[in-house]
């Protein structure tokens, strides 16, 4: 028997990763893998047979009578506390609105009362992973990002997400912060350096992979990395240095391009007296995993769940 086995579940917008986490070693028990894509604009009963399918699987390589439940990392709006989804006026999971997910879950599968499942944000359930098994392991406050489609982003203390008081911004993160002419958001994210790459060469790209290849060949290209390196420095530091963390965790494609805008980050850091290190995540995805899963440890759970109503 291991009771120390919960399952880790990270919704994306079109698609569904699981695997079984033991929770005394941290580790993703790699042969309970499982993935599938979803219709994201599908009805509730498909969108929860879809995952529920998916979960099933990972759970078909385990006894079930070991699991402690299923957490999941998971975009908002949502009622994390209460499993209710909130999505509403965006064109994914729209149809889940006011749905007990958790509920709804734990029926598909046959779950016991006693094999919760448990809901976090996803940014901070990728920022718990990285301090619980990952590169801010260790470390008593430190911050994680995303940088993809969106800006994802969390400040974490011994293990848990701070989402409210003076160290930290409203909710928490940093996406809604003020920025140049719009939000952090705008600038931080696919879609700035689409639009940088297009005003420096009147070129469109796909993602940042092809700006990137193209900037190994093309100085005027690097520069746009060297820029967003200079200008995420400047944006972070102030909310670094008054939480005080000593880790900056970066996640998310973009981070993959990292030898093309760090050196630029790592000296906006040191110019602002800014004493952070930053790392780029070895976990990338598997972080959401761990995190997720790490809501079943009661210790972490009896820790976190009075700040998820604020996520």
């Amino acid at each position: 028997m291991n009771n120390n086995l919960s399952i880790g579940v990270d919704i994306g917008g079109s698609h569904i990763s699981c695997a079984v986490v033991d929770l005394e070693s941290r580790k993703i028990l790699r042969e309970t893998m499982s993935e599938a894509p979803v219709d994201n604009k599908g009805e509730v009963d498909e969108i929860i047979s879809t995952w529920s399918g998916a979960i099933r699987k990972a759970m078909d390589h385990v006894n079930r009578d070991d699991l402690k439940g299923i957490g999941f990392a998971m975009p908002g709006p949502f009622d994390y506390l209460n499993g209710i989804c909130l999505i509403k006026g965006v064109p994914k999971y729209e149809k889940l609105y006011g749905t007990d997910v958790g509920k709804e879950i734990s029926k598909a599968l046959d779950l016991k009362p006693e094999q919760s499942v448990r809901f976090m944000n996803d940014a901070s359930s990728f920022a718990v992973g990285e301090a619980w098994g990952g590169k801010a392991a260790g470390s008593k406050r430190s911050m994680a990002i995303t940088l993809g489609t969106g800006f994802g982003s969390a400040f974490i203390e011994n293990k848990v997400p701070v989402v409210t008081g003076e160290s930290v911004p409203k909710l928490g993160c940093v996406y809604h912060i003020k920025y140049e002419d719009g939000i952090a958001d705008d600038y931080f994210s696919t879609r700035w350096f689409i639009s940088r790459y297009k005003q420096l060469t009147g070129k469109d790209a796909v993602g940042v992979k092809n700006i990137a290849e193209d900037a190994l060949k093309n100085e005027k290209v690097r520069e746009i990395f060297t820029e967003f390196g200079d200008s995420l420095a400047g944006f972070l530091t102030p909310f670094l240095n008054k939480f005080g963390a000593d880790v900056l965790v970066i996640g998310g494609n973009i981070s993959r391009a990292y030898n093309l805008f760090g050196e630029n980050l790592e000296k906006g850091f040191l110019e602002n007296d800014c004493p952070a290190k930053s790392y780029t995540s070895d976990l990338m995805e598997d972080a959401a995993l761990l995190g997720s899963a790490y809501l079943l440890d009661e210790d972490f759970w009896n820790a976190v769940k009075a700040s998820l109503k604020y996520m």
